[in-house]
C-alpha cells in the first residue's frame, strides 16, 4: 500500500496487532496499525483473540483500491420522464431522500454494491442501454 494512503486512515479506525497473520501485508487493519503505532500514544485495536490469522478472519479488509462512482444526474437526461419517475421512486424506497440526492449529485461516492443497485434499477424501469455514472474514482475501501 502506498505511503500516501496512510494519511487517509480514518479516525478511530480499528487496528490489528497480529503480525503472525498470513494476510497482514494486504489487510487494511494491520497496515493502518503499522503506520499509526509510532504516531499516536493511544490506539483503538481489535481484540487479537477475535482475529483469525488467515483469510477467514471476519475483520480482514483488502487494501486493494476499489472503483467508486460519483453522481448519476447524467442518467436522468437519457431516460424518458416516466422511466425517471419510477427509477427515482424505487431508489427512494431503498435510500432516504437525503441519501438519494447526495448520491445523485455526487456529494458521496457510490460503493460497488450501490452502483449495482442503481444499474439494476435502471434495467427494472426499462432502460436497455448502458448509462455511465457521472464520474469514477479509485479509492481505498476502509
Amino acid at each position: 500500500m502506498p505511503k500516501t494512503l496512510f494519511k487517509e486512515v480514518p479516525k478511530n479506525y480499528a487496528l490489528c496487532l497480529r503480525d503472525d497473520c498470513a494476510c497482514a501485508k494486504t489487510c487494511l487493519h494491520h497496515l493502518a496499525y503499522e503506520s499509526q503505532r509510532t504516531k499516536s500514544s493511544h490506539l483503538w485495536v481489535l481484540n487479537p483473540d477475535c482475529c483469525v490469522p488467515n483469510t477467514s478472519c471476519p475483520y480482514y479488509r483488502d487494501s486493494a483500491p476499489v472503483i467508486f462512482a460519483r453522481g448519476f444526474q447524467g442518467m436522468q437526461e437519457r431516460m424518458l420522464p416516466a422511466q425517471y419517475r419510477k427509477f427515482r421512486e424505487l431508489l427512494l424506497n431503498h435510500f432516504s431522500m437525503n441519501v438519494f440526492y447526495e448520491r445523485r449529485r455526487g456529494d458521496f461516492a457510490l460503493t460497488p454494491e450501490e452502483q449495482e443497485l442503481v444499474l439494476q434499477t435502471l434495467r427494472q424501469v426499462g432502460v436497455t442501454e448502458d448509462l455511465p455514472f457521472d464520474r469514477y474514482e479509485e479509492s481505498i475501501r476502509w
